[in-house]
C-alpha cells in the first residue's frame, strides 16, 4: 500500500530534500507540499494525506499551531514535527498538541523514513536524541516526587531483562535509551544496520510495545537500562 504524504516547511531547499528522501520508497508518495501551516488545514482535506510532516517553526503559523487546528478537525491526523529544538518543552508541546512523532532536522535519511513507517503505522516516533531527554527528565521528575520534591535521584540496582532478552538485545536496548541511532548502535556494537534493525524489531516483539519510544520508557520504569 501506498503512504501518502503532506510536506509543510517554508525552506525549500530542506523540502525538496526530504522530499527526495522520501521518494526512495517505493511505498511513499509525496502528495503536496506547502511553506506554512496555514496551508496545512486546505492540503489534508485535499489529498486527505496518511502523514503530515510539519516545520514547527513558520512565519505566519507555526507548526504547533497547525497541528492543534488540525487535529480538533481530524482527530486522525498522524503528523510529524520537524524541529531544530531537542529541549524537552518544545517536544512536550509540539505532542500535547496531538502530533505523532518529533523529528530533529538533523535527522539522517533512515530516521526520516523510519518515523514515517511508524507513524503511518498508528505508532509514535521520536528523534533519539529528544528521547534520551525525555526520559531523563522523566526519571528526574520522578525521582523528585518520590524524595518530597528534592531533586534527589536514588541509585537505581539495573536488572536486564534476560528472561525476556538475549544477552545481544539487552545491549541493544541500553544503546536506544542512551540516544543512538540505528548507524550508532551499530558502529558500537560492531554490527551492521540491517543486524541492529533485526535486533530492536525482536525487542519491540518481545516487549509489547509499538516503537523505540515505548520500549525505551517501559525499560526504564523496569530498571533495565541505566539513564546516563
Amino acid at each position: 500500500m501506498t503512504t501518502k504524504i503532506v510536506i509543510i516547511d517554508d525552506h525549500q531547499l530542506f523540502r525538496e530534500g526530504v522530499k527526495r528522501i522520501l521518494e526512495f520508497e517505493k511505498t511513499f508518495q509525496v502528495v503536496a507540499e506547502g511553506d506554512d501551516g496555514c496551508e496545512a488545514m486546505r492540503l489534508v482535506e485535499e489529498f486527505q494525506p496518511d502523514v503530515v510532516i510539519m516545520d514547527i517553526n513558520m512565519p505566519q503559523k507555526s507548526g504547533v499551531e497547525a497541528t492543534r487546528e488540525l487535529i480538533e478537525k481530524y482527530p486522525e491526523s498522524k503528523v510529524i514535527i520537524l524541529s531544530i529544538h531537542d529541549d524537552e518543552n518544545y517536544v512536550t508541546h509540539a505532542l500535547q498538541t496531538g502530533a505523532r512523532g518529533y523529528l530533529l532536522k538533523e535527522m539522517d535519511a533512515e530516521a526520516l523514513i523510519d518515523a514515517v513507517k511508524v507513524v503511518a503505522d498508528g505508532g509514535s516516533y521520536l528523534h533519539p536524541k529528544v528521547t534520551h531527554n525525555l526520559v531523563n527528565e522523566y526519571r528526574k521528575l520522578a525521582a523528585s516526587v518520590a524524595h518530597g520534591g528534592g531533586g534527589y535521584i536514588p541509585t537505581v540496582e539495573i536488572r536486564r531483562p534476560l528472561h525476556l532478552l538475549t544477552r545481544r538485545e539487552c545491549e541493544v536496548l541500553q544503546l536506544l535509551a542512551d540516544g543512538k541511532s540505528n548507524r550508532g548502535i551499530g558502529e558500537t556494537l560492531f554490527i551492521s544496520e540491517k543486524t541492529v534493525k533485526n535486533h530492536v524489531s525482536n525487542i519491540l516483539q518481545k516487549m509489547n510495545v509499538n516503537d523505540r519510544t515505548q520500549a525505551v520508557v517501559s525499560a526504564i520504569k523496569n530498571g533495565w537500562v541505566e539513564v546516563k
